[in-house]
Order: C-alpha cells, then sequence, then structure tokens
C-alpha cells in the first residue's frame, strides 16, 4: 500500500503533520484537503500535544491546489474554504479551530494555495531552499483562504501587491527581510530548529499560551477583509471561471515555475 498522503507523528508533545506527496509538490489533491484539518483537529484535541508543526515532504512545500483533479470544477471545492466560504469545521481558511500554536517549516516551495496553508500558520521558518509566490492571477482563480488579509499583515500591501499582481517568487532571504518568516536555516537544520523553538514554547504555561494566541487571533482577524475576499471570489467564479482557460493557464505556470 502506498503511504499516506498526509504523515502525522507525535514526539515530545509536537505533532508534526507532513505534506506528502513528494512526487506532485505536494499539491492538494481531495484526499490531503480530507486528511490535513482531521489530523490537524486531532492533534489539536489531544492531551499529548502542545504546540503543531506543519511541513512538506522534500523538495516542496506546497504547490497548491491540485488543478489536475479539482480544477475541472468549482464545485470540487465545497467545504474545503478554498472556494471562500466557510470549510467543514464552520470557519474560513484552511484549517479547523485551534487552540494550540501552529508553526510552518518552510522547506521548500509554497505556491498560492500552498502559501495560503502557510501564512494561516501562527509563524514561519523557513529552508534556505524556500520560495513563495502568489500566482492566483496566472491560473486565473481567487484566493479563498485569506491570502488578501494575511499576506499585507505580513510585508505591507505594496509589497503584497506586487506579489500578487506579478505571481514573482519570493526567496527565502527576502521572505526573512520583509517580515514574511521569522528564520532562515540551512535546510538540514529546519526540523531541529523548529522543534527547538516548538520546546521553548512547551516549557511556558500552556494555558497562558492558548490564551495569548486567542487574543492575537481575536485582534488580527480583520473578518470584513475576509468577508471581502469571499465575495469577489464568489464573483469571480461566476462570471470568469472556465475550466478550459485554467488548463491553459496551469499549463503556463508549470513552463515558467520551472524558469524560477
Amino acid at each position: 500500500m502506498s503511504d499516506p498522503v498526509v504523515l502525522s507523528e507525535v514526539s515530545e508533545r509536537i505533532a508534526t503533520i507532513t505534506l506528502n506527496r513528494p512526487a506532485a509538490r505536494n499539491a492538494l489533491s481531495s484526499e490531503v484537503l480530507r486528511l490535513l484539518p482531521q489530523l490537524l483537529a486531532e492533534a489539536d484535541a489531544s492531551d499529548d500535544v502542545d504546540v503543531v508543526i506543519l511541513t512538506g515532504a522534500d523538495p516542496a512545500f506546497c504547490a497548491g491546489l491540485d488543478l489536475k483533479e479539482l480544477g475541472s470544477s468549482a464545485g470540487n471545492l465545497g467545504g474545503t474554504g478554498a472556494d471562500g466560504g466557510a470549510n467543514a469545521a464552520g470557519v474560513r481558511g484552511p484549517f479547523p479551530p485551534m487552540t494550540k500554536p501552529l508553526i510552518g517549516a518552510i522547506n521548500g516551495v509554497a505556491i498560492t494555495g500552498g502559501f495560503e496553508l502557510a501564512l494561516n500558520c501562527d509563524f514561519l521558518v523557513a529552508s534556505e531552499h524556500a520560495k513563495f509566490g502568489d500566482t492566483h492571477s496566472r491560473v486565473g482563480v481567487m484566493p479563498g483562504w485569506g491570502l488578501t488579509v494575511l499576506l499585507p499583515q505580513a510585508i505591507g500591501v505594496r509589497r503584497a501587491r506586487e506579489m500578487s499582481f506579478t505571481g514573482n517568487f519570493l526567496q527565502a532571504d527576502e521572505a526573512l527581510q520583509f517580515g514574511l518568516v521569522n528564520h532562515v536555516v540551512p535546510h538540514d537544520e529546519l526540523m531541529p530548529f523548529t522543534r527547538k523553538l516548538a520546546l521553548d514554547i512547551i516549557g511556558n504555561d500552556q494555558p497562558g499560551v492558548r490564551q495569548i494566541r486567542s487574543t492575537y487571533a481575536e485582534i488580527t482577524a480583520e473578518r470584513p477583509g475576509w468577508e471581502i475576499e469571499a465575495r469577489d471570489g464568489r464573483r469571480w467564479r461566476d462570471e470568469q471561471f472556465s475550466p478550459e482557460k485554467v488548463a491553459e493557464r496551469r499549463a503556463a505556470i508549470q513552463a515558467r515555475g520551472r524558469q524560477q
């Protein structure tokens, strides 16, 4: 039998969730979109876990939605939240409600929907191999997991506009300079370094950590922005979505991505 497309491992009160479709650059298939929130919810509910780390199986973190599978019908996104609506847990974004810190360990490219996964983490540690790209405009789809809210929060609205308008990739050192990631480390040190930060969190009072996390989340929620993104995404799909055009743009982005 093949390995699960999402892996979960718990040690030292740290749950490590790993996207595990390396041959597909960990693209988000329907099975990944089903398992990822399930495993995150299990980790958040576990008495044996205080911190969760999300990463990808090398060489990529996540290339975004698997358009070969999901691109033929916008209806395939129902329940995932990727269409701007509530996900299966009743909240917006790619994750279920979380009470425990979620650290993104970005081991390679994080593109479009994969970039949104990273942005929805509490903070990020990047390998020197990491790259970040918002290619929604290349593919001809709208963000649905809060990119237009979370990216300006992270790097400022002018830089966010440049990334979204151009589709150009941000290298790891630029991401550190812009404040998108907290640390950039050699690739083979990514998980040990991230685990060390997780253990630093675990050494603190956990009810206090979770309350502070909740307070940050409430302060930075920007619910009207999420509503606007969802509204414009629905309108775009109704007026502009074409599977044929998505297929054409997918081929173009793959060709251009190989050059970056």
